[in-house]
């Protein structure tokens, strides 16, 4: 449920969105076999920052701790869409973050540190994936080739505080909230490699047509029955 300030905001302007919220919503939609509470919060979250949804946030923040999500890894989701939707929607929800953690009694213990064991790397899945990268993009950029394969593959997707399969979650989550289709395939695939299911793909989709809205979630659902159907599922 939101809380009781927008929803009463919501009946006093529009009653019909504060009925779609309530029975459609979080009657509905949250409580779908499929995907659990926990993974809809984490891609409800990655959409509400890759946006810069702030005013959003301290409820699904909240929300999200009530779910499951640790705030370990509420911290790495946010880390994470600093690089996948930009610094400023990423600081714009730390500070809100640290205001829900202080209001929780969750301290700096619960918390990743800077600096921190990475999860083992797949060479030859790194090693393949830096060549083409390279191989399309070296010339044109040099830069953004580098920190691609120093900082994310080979550093911020080895932190051990966000499960792999929970950094595609979030990963896709926020490409699809941002209509970012080219970027897809490779993500969503890396998704179901690390462990996210077909079921469970589908169940995304569905969550984030509330979040991110219709156009995006059409527009991204031809690219996921692709992945799915080349992967034969």
């Amino acid at each position: 449920m939101q809380s009781p300030e927008s929803l009463a905001d919501m009946k006093s302007a529009t009653p019909a969105l504060a009925r779609y919220t309530t029975h459609t919503l979080f009657d509905g939609v949250w409580k779908r076999p499929g995907l659990s509470a926990r993974d809809r919060s984490i891609a409800t979250v990655s959409v509400l920052i890759a946006r810069n949804q702030s005013r959003e946030l301290p409820f699904h923040f909240r929300f999200a701790l009530d779910n499951g999500v640790r705030p370990a890894e509420l911290s790495e989701i946010i880390t994470h869409l600093a690089f996948y939707s930009g610094w400023a929607n990423a600081t714009a929800a730390a500070a809100i973050a640290s205001h829900v953690f202080e209001e929780r009694g969750i301290d700096a213990s619960q918390i990743p540190a800077a600096d921190v064991a990475l999860l083992p790397l797949d060479e030859a899945a790194e090693k393949q994936r830096a060549q083409t990268v390279d191989a399309n993009f070296g010339a044109v950029s040099p830069g953004v080739v580098q920190y691609t394969t120093d900082v994310l593959f080979r550093d911020l997707w080895l932190r051990p505080a966000l499960a792999p399969r929970d950094r595609s979650l979030v990963t896709v989550s926020a490409l699809v909230a941002n209509g970012q289709v080219a970027q897809i395939p490779y993500h969503l695939n890396r998704a179901m490699d690390n462990g996210l299911t077909k079921t469970e793909a589908s169940e995304v989709l569905t969550q984030l047509a509330f979040y991110a809205g219709w156009p995006n979630v059409f527009s991204a659902m031809p690219v996921f029955k692709d992945v799915v159907s080349k992967r034969g599922l």
